[in-house]
């Protein structure tokens, strides 16, 4: 079942490829239903806060009709930066599963650990569900923009 969502996910990282944004991708699903999804458009919309999680998250917010997703699982083909992993916090997201790991940035475990912070009044349960696609498409991206 995470597999498919992760596979939903990187389909998400392969349309920002296209778009020559950085690809990644973000699925919402709340009782078995995908409620939101999302990739980065950030050079396309010249706006920083424009993160595969942080659009997904608006998505899913309207979709419901609350800014609380208490029953909702995340699904992201990389490991959240410190602005989405916040955000996830502030959405109160259940479950997050990412599929690749982001040592120059992530905040589940490779920079930072912000969900073991004490002090919050919300921890979302993580999985790294580690996905070779999900590091790969990354890995193609920068290496084709090396060669610009």
């Amino acid at each position: 079942m995470e597999n498919r969502y992760m596979q939903l996910a990187l389909k998400e990282a392969e349309k920002a490829f296209k778009k020559d944004e950085v690809p990644i991708g973000a699925i919402i699903v709340h009782d078995d239903q995908v409620i939101a999804r999302a990739h980065n458009l950030r050079e396309s919309k010249q706006i920083s806060t424009a993160h595969a999680e942080i659009l997904a998250i608006e998505k899913a917010c309207r979709k419901i009709g609350s800014w609380r997703l208490e029953e909702c699982e995340l699904y992201v083909t990389l490991e959240p930066c410190p602005m989405c992993a916040g955000a996830i916090l502030q959405s109160r997201i259940k479950k997050v599963i990412y599929g690749a790991k982001d040592p120059k940035g992530g905040s589940i475990e490779s920079v930072m650990r912000m969900y073991e912070t004490k002090g919050y009044n919300h921890y979302p349960e993580t999985i790294y569900l580690e996905c070779e696609e999900c590091s790969q498409i990354l890995k193609d991206f920068f290496r084709q923009k090396r060669m610009k």
